[in-house]
């Protein structure tokens, strides 16, 4: 295959100014390589990017590609390139963007080796919010003696953060949606519901021990102010735009950068290990990015959306993607237990006074 697609856009703005166009398979330079992609991630910071939001960190030049993360197969390589040959499983990001692509070419150093045992919409989805989670739970030192809040926590770099944080030996207290919290319980963290009262939510699931550290996802205004009245101390409370700000760090890191080489490594062999498991809720067909955009700007989508480029369509039921989340369906499922219960223990009976 010669010819493939890429996602381009040519000025800022929603959903409608994305375009797939052809893509002729680049050639390496020296010290280059050529990746025909698997699978590769969305973030949410590069929808801001693409609508405009992010001008005063970067700006970009027209017509722009998107997409940061990805996982593929090394197809070309370029004078210098030694240790990695054709047909070697990579893992990394795009310095200059355009991941949405089926070929890209990418510097030697913006790539590790995909562990055998990391699957492709895992490894093509970790880069961007794994640098990220795995950053901030590394600046906050978290150990045994911490307990930890962290708010949107069933979300893409959240997620992560609680695992790291309870691999680390933290007590996690998760703060998301009732909607989420089966899941947040398998993955090691004690759930709290948002809202009116959740500050003595905490208070009462921490059981006394004291809150040492905030991570503030979700970008709530009074975040700081709940953490202080936790008592949390003033250095151990992230920001989102502390967040953010790392994202757009990791989002341009120049390929010679060894940090983000070193964080994926590691975050890769934590997911080999199983000590962090990559949830992947929506996983769409490359040529339905827009819906898979669209999933994720509802904000109700745990973990990871991730594109495949070589998924395979039976041409039994095209709109498969459009049909029911199995996360929307075992959360439809789960109201109408709890209205059949409740009519089942009312009855005809009056209620109780």
């Amino acid at each position: 295959m010669r010819i493939g697609s890429a996602v381009q856009y040519d000025r800022y703005g929603d959903f409608d100014v994305v375009e797939l166009v052809p893509q002729e398979r680049p050639t390496a330079g020296a010290g280059e390589i050529v990746v025909e992609i698997v699978a590769a991630g969305l973030n949410h910071i590069e929808r801001f990017l693409r609508e405009g939001k992010l001008r005063d960190h970067i700006e970009l030049d027209f017509p722009a590609r998107q997409g940061v993360d990805f996982a593929g197969i090394v197809r070309a390589r370029g004078e210098g390139v030694k240790d990695l040959k054709v047909g070697d499983e990579v893992m990394g990001h795009a310095p200059a963007g355009g991941s949405h692509a089926t070929w890209l070419v990418v510097p030697r150093g913006a790539v590790i080796k995909k562990p055998e045992h990391v699957g492709w919409e895992v490894a093509g989805g970790l880069y961007l919010a794994g640098c990220t989670a795995a950053t901030v739970v590394r600046d906050l030192k978290l150990g045994p003696d911490d307990t930890v809040v962290i708010s949107a926590a069933a979300g893409g770099v959240g997620h992560i953060e609680c695992q790291l944080a309870h691999d680390a030996g933290a007590t996690v207290i998760a703060l998301g949606s009732a909607r989420n919290h089966d899941y947040l319980r398998q993955i090691g963290t004690l759930p709290v519901v948002y809202g009116d009262g959740e500050e003595a939510r905490i208070r009462e699931i921490a059981d006394g021990r004291p809150i040492t550290a905030f991570i503030d996802n979700h970008g709530e205004s009074d975040a700081e102010v709940l953490s202080e009245r936790l008592g949390v101390p003033s250095g151990r409370f992230v920001s989102s735009e502390t967040r953010r700000d790392i994202e757009i760090r990791f989002l341009r890191a120049p390929a010679e950068d060894e940090v983000p080489r070193e964080l994926l490594t590691l975050l890769a062999k934590a997911v080999q290990d199983r000590r962090v498991q990559v949830l992947i809720s929506g996983f769409y067909p490359f040529e339905y990015i827009v819906e898979a955009y669209e999933d994720l700007a509802e904000m109700k989508s745990r973990g990871k959306v991730v594109i495949g480029m070589q998924t395979v369509e039976t041409g039994a039921r095209l709109d498969w993607y459009r049909s029911e989340k199995a996360r929307d369906l075992r959360d439809r499922y789960a109201d109408a237990r709890g209205t059949d219960t409740e009519t089942m223990a009312g009855g005809s009976a009056s209620p109780a006074s």
